[in-house]
């Protein structure tokens, strides 16, 4: 899971470097987010989904979807949202903890908003209808067009003119 998260870690920088109009694509910056997702997203992603398979082992039904979206919500919703932003700020741009600081300051409240607008619905149908095999895979598909929303707004202003 960890190869296949940092492919689509990939694909989704590729994408974000398109829309924002780069000319030609950051190499560095596309491997490093690539990393990222190999190095953590694909493995947080597949014990994150293990814990709540233990949690709530043999309980299903709406009552129990509906404890599993919100414990999801709260716990790794903004904790990998915020993280993705300070590593886009410190390791992909080198940016000093007082420029990172304020970045999050000014996006993260937002980035925060939109997920708990998005992932809700996309994780009742993770747990209601996918298997628990699937269910890593089909996240980290759905994550890679998130990825690219959160590459786009992680990116300081220094970065959107380069």
């Amino acid at each position: 899971m960890a190869i296949t998260a940092g492919v689509l870690a990939g694909c989704s920088d590729f994408a974000a470097q398109k829309i924002s109009g780069v000319k030609k694509i950051q190499l560095r910056r596309l491997f490093l987010i690539m990393l990222y997702g190999l190095l953590y997203s694909g493995p947080f992603g597949h014990f994150f989904h293990k814990l709540m398979d233990r949690i709530f082992k043999g309980k299903k039904g709406n009552k129990t979807v509906a404890k599993k979206v919100i414990v999801e919500q709260l716990s790794s919703s903004p904790w990998n949202n915020m993280l993705f932003m300070m590593y886009y700020g410190f390791v992909v741009e080198g940016r000093t903890w007082p420029l990172v600081k304020n970045k999050l300051q000014k996006d993260y409240p937002s980035v925060q908003m939109t997920a708990w607008k998005f992932w809700p619905i996309v994780n009742w149908v993770n747990y209601q209808y996918m298997p628990p095999q699937l269910r890593v895979l089909f996240h980290g598909l759905i994550a890679s067009s998130w990825a690219i929303f959160l590459n786009l707004k992680a990116r300081s202003i220094a970065a959107k003119k380069a």
